[in-house]
């Protein structure tokens, strides 16, 4: 059967001990001498036993009070510890971000994202994986992310929050010897003609149902890879549809890469996360420091809703 002990009790005996005298401890504590007193005798009522041994000039251990001291001191420091932990939580000296994206996302937007982040909270780890959207999803729901990036549109659950955090048109990625590269701009009607080697699921659903049937690509390549699609661009003919956030990767694999017009489509970014009262300070954290970061971003349209 458990003891009704308190915390006030167990550090009034460990006081007392400390400094060899009921006044003191009661000044340590900031309690009157009765008070203190009165919390060393309940405890020793609850437990049934001596633990201080008193006369008119000291008090010290009894024999059961020097065993039971070290026991005490480790409940004691445990209970410090753990509430320490939650200040560092709360303060964000320490914490947990999983973070879970598609490869679009993480070759583009989230490496500096998050290392913006983390120089504002060196004390949270943030770990990041990089998978397809699906994953994402699927990492939300069974709690191993926290935070989850991808395109708009993809999820309807309510125990998930979407937040809209840009909205970026598509260009389209060609090989420089293209004549369409020699071009500021590409229409879709010019691209009709051309392989299209994409990356991206629900390509009909998302991208082609805003343009005009007759101007949809005659012959699509699927691949499974942002990096896969472009790397195929390099040694063949086709195009490769990206947000223009891509810009850089796509310039990395020497390609051109010019906006996409008539019609533009754009590419709705979001970013996942369970109810605010489920997240954690840091994870919190993370999802307002990227809401505030959305609304400076250059290219693209930023946006901030729930």
């Amino acid at each position: 059967m458990a003891l009704e002990v308190t915390l006030r009790q167990l550090r009034a005996f460990v006081a007392v001990l400390e400094r060899g005298s009921f006044s003191e401890a009661a000044d340590t504590m900031h309690l009157s001498q009765a008070a203190l007193s009165g919390l060393v005798k309940e405890l020793e009522s609850r437990l049934g036993v001596r633990l201080l041994d008193r006369n008119t000039r000291s008090v010290s251990a009894s024999v059961v009070g020097a065993a039971f001291e070290p026991m005490v001191r480790r409940v004691l420091a445990s209970l410090d510890e753990a509430l320490e932990s939650v200040t560092n939580l709360k303060e964000l000296r320490r914490g947990l971000v999983r973070v879970a994206a598609p490869e679009t996302l993480s070759c583009t937007l989230l490496p500096e994202l998050i290392a913006d982040y983390e120089k504002r909270h060196p004390g949270v780890d943030i770990r990041f994986e990089d998978v397809p959207i699906e994953q994402v999803l699927a990492g939300l729901h069974s709690g191993s992310a926290d935070i989850g990036f991808g395109p708009a549109g993809v999820l309807a659950d309510d125990a998930v929050e979407v937040h809209m955090i840009r909205v970026d048109p598509l260009w389209i990625a060609l090989r420089p010897d293209d004549p369409l590269a020699a071009g500021a701009s590409v229409s879709w009607k010019d691209l009709r003609e051309r392989p299209l080697i994409n990356y991206m699921p629900n390509l009909a659903l998302n991208v082609l149902s805003n343009v005009p049937h007759r101007h949809h690509p005659k012959e699509i390549v699927p691949v499974h890879r942002v990096n896969t699609a472009l790397s195929l661009l390099r040694v063949r003919q086709g195009c490769v549809i990206c947000p223009s956030m891509a810009r850089s990767l796509v310039e990395g694999f020497g390609l051109a890469f010019r906006p996409l017009r008539q019609p533009t489509v754009t590419w709705r970014i979001a970013i996942f996360a369970r109810s605010r009262s489920s997240l954690s300070p840091a994870v919190e954290s993370f999802l307002d420091f990227t809401l505030e970061a959305a609304t400076s971003w250059d290219g693209g349209r930023p946006l901030r809703s729930g």
